[in-house]
């Protein structure tokens, strides 16, 4: 599924592997896991999807506030792994929910790939308000309020660009990054025999608040 994973060009060579996806997925027990077998097949067919797309190449209304997670002297909170994590009041909650301090040390999710696979299934579980978690809109939980549907944002793989990137991506029209997700989404379900259910882009959704 992951073809050029291992070539000579690719920088991450040998990093992301089939063992450290399955460690890290045996933590988070709901993922792939919920509804029918065609659900959870596009549930990991969006997560392949959206992973392979970062991986292609606090502010004020921050969780908890701008302040709940202190910048380390030295450290800087760019992004990295497969859903690429940055911010430092992504890498606090992160880092709590999997053991590790990924504060002090958040090169580990650019060094140890379980780690890594670890905080994007912790970003794709996780609900950030007002965002629902992704997991939740892969498997049907979440119901869009009469605020999400007036802003056009209705269950399907477009919701899950607009909480990972929205601002930058949604709500402008066309837009070639969301294009390349729902590209690779369609290529692994395709893979794993799967329809594409509904709302594929986000090109008419306002981005969540």
């Amino acid at each position: 599924m992951l073809l050029h994973r291992n070539d000579r060009a690719c920088q991450a060579k040998g990093f992301y592997t089939y063992d450290a996806f399955i460690a890290a997925a045996n933590s988070f027990p709901g993922f792939g896991a919920i509804g029918s077998a065609d659900v959870q097949k596009r549930e990991v067919a969006a997560f392949l999807a959206q992973t392979s797309h970062e991986t292609t190449g606090g502010w004020a209304t921050a969780p908890d506030g701008p302040y709940s997670w202190p910048c380390t002297p030295g450290k800087k909170y760019y992004g990295r792994g497969p859903i690429q994590l940055s911010h430092n009041y992504n890498y606090g909650p992160a880092g709590l929910a999997i053991g590790v301090d990924l504060l002090e040390n958040p090169d580990l999710v650019a060094s140890d790939p379980i780690v890594a696979f670890k905080t994007a299934l912790w970003f794709w579980m996780t609900p950030q308000a007002p965002k629902p978690s992704i997991h939740a809109v892969s498997t049907g939980q979440w119901s869009p309020s009469a605020a999400d549907a007036a802003a056009g944002r209705m269950p399907g793989f477009g919701v899950i660009t607009n909480i990972i990137n929205g601002g930058l991506e949604c709500g402008h029209g066309q837009d070639s990054h969301v294009a390349d997700r729902i590209g690779f989404y369609k290529r692994y379900c395709d893979i794993l025999g799967v329809g594409y259910d509904d709302n594929l882009d986000c090109y008419n959704q306002k981005p969540f608040s």
